[in-house]
This record gives structure tokens, C-alpha cells and sequence, in this order.
């Protein structure tokens, strides 16, 4: 699989773009940048552009996309096994489980300390059951869930199971604390922070979120989306 590098590029054969995700963007806004300028540049007015595994718009780092016919690889890239760097707040809830919307209510958190933040953690690690945020991609009903809440619509989304193979603390400095977190497919964070928050009796949600690994790319080889432009535009 040839990953876009600037060299020998040829959209239509393929590439797989490591793309650091922008904080704001959401992953189809990745892809409609990328196919833009890939199109200007060769002239052409449709391009398959697809990305393997969502972003949420308030989370950064590694998004991967595939162009022409590496978009058929798309479901085995998002099957990958991926890694997380998250900050929680403790003590408030919100929503979406994250900063796209506010905080909705507020719980004591001078109790809680990072062995009772350790000994939590444990008890997500493995094969567990989790109910997505209903602010996801999730589908209900053929639409996504999320489409559903942000119209103010009550909505149920069912538990399913996910793989968390280790949580650890990153760092400590209440009401914040970061963790890292490496999964399988289809884990949501948003998920696990309001989990935790619960366990803890407390609150907490995702204050920061970056994906530093999807499969077999890492962060440190993600570019820019400044950095793809510039590429593509001197191609």
C-alpha cells in the first residue's frame, strides 16, 4: 500500500493519506478538503475519497484517507486497533460527552483519588459492554444518531460490546486527569469518560481527545492538512 508521501502519486491507483485531524473539523470535512484539491490538481471534477474510522469534531490526530481504488480498503484499515491520549474533567457532565456541547451539571470530585482513579480503570479494561454517546455515528433507524439528538429527539442507542486492552494515567491534576488508552474498533472514549465518571460518583467528560494511532500509523507520521496542500499543489 503506498502511503502519500508527495512521490509517485497517483490518486485514481490509490494513496493512503495519514492525515492529522484539525480540532473543529469533522472527518467528512477531511475528506471534501483532500478531494478538492486532489481534483484541481488533476483536472477532474469526481474523485473517491473515503476515511477509515470517525473523528469527532472536538477530537485531533490520526485519520486515515484512501483515494480511487484504495477507497475498497477502507473497511479493513478501520478495523485496526487504535490508541488514544484523552483528558477528562471530573466533576461535570455535558451532553455529548465532550466539549462540542456545554456543561449540563456539576457533582462533587474532592473525593476521588488517583488510586480510586486506578483501581476504576481496571474494571474497563478487557471485553466490556458500551453504550455508545447518542451524540455518534451511530445509526438508528438509517439515520445517525447524532442527526437524531442535535434535533433535540429523545433517543436509545443499544449497549455492544468493545475491546479496551489498557487504560493508563497519563496525568493527575484534579478535576483534570489524562489517560491513554489503546482499543479496538468501534470503542468510543466519550464513552468510557462518562463510564468512569459514574464509577467514580462523580461526573466527567472529554475535555481533550487525540487518536495517536490507527492500526499501523502513528501520529508522528500524520500530516498536516497544510502540509498535504502544499504537497499536492507543487505535484
Amino acid at each position: 500500500m503506498h502511503v502519500f508521501d508527495g512521490q509517485h502519486v497517483d490518486f485514481i491507483e490509490g494513496q493512503l493519506i495519514v492525515v492529522n485531524k484539525p480540532l473543529a473539523w469533522t472527518s467528512f470535512d477531511v475528506v471534501n478538503k483532500i478531494r478538492s484539491l486532489a481534483c484541481k490538481q488533476m483536472g477532474v471534477d469526481k474523485l473517491r475519497v473515503g476515511h477509515a474510522g470517525t473523528l469527532d469534531p472536538m477530537a485531533t490526530g490520526v485519520l486515515l484517507l484512501c483515494t480511487g481504488r484504495y477507497t475498497k480498503l477502507i473497511e479493513k484499515l478501520q478495523d485496526g486497533d487504535k490508541e488514544y491520549v484523552a483528558k477528562l474533567k471530573l466533576g461535570a457532565t455535558t451532553p455529548s460527552f465532550d466539549m462540542e456541547t456545554e456543561e449540563d451539571a456539576v457533582y462533587p470530585y474532592e473525593h476521588i483519588t488517583q488510586e480510586m482513579i486506578e483501581e476504576c480503570i481496571r474494571q474497563f479494561t478487557g471485553r466490556i459492554e458500551q453504550i455508545p454517546p447518542v451524540y455518534s455515528a451511530v445509526k438508528i433507524g438509517g439515520k445517525r444518531s447524532y442527526k437524531i439528538a442535535r434535533k433535540g429527539r429523545g433517543t436509545t442507542v443499544k449497549p455492544r460490546l468493545v475491546e479496551i486492552y489498557n487504560i493508563g494515567i497519563e496525568q493527575y491534576n484534579l478535576p483534570f486527569v489524562t489517560i491513554r488508552v489503546s482499543c479496538g474498533k468501534g470503542t468510543y472514549i466519550r464513552a468510557l469518560a462518562r463510564d468512569i465518571g459514574k464509577e467514580l460518583n462523580s461526573g466527567s467528560y472529554v475535555s481533550g481527545l487525540v487518536r495517536t494511532k490507527s492500526g499501523d500509523y502513528t501520529i508522528e507520521n500524520a500530516l498536516e492538512i497544510e502540509e498535504i496542500e502544499k504537497i499536492i499543489k507543487n505535484l
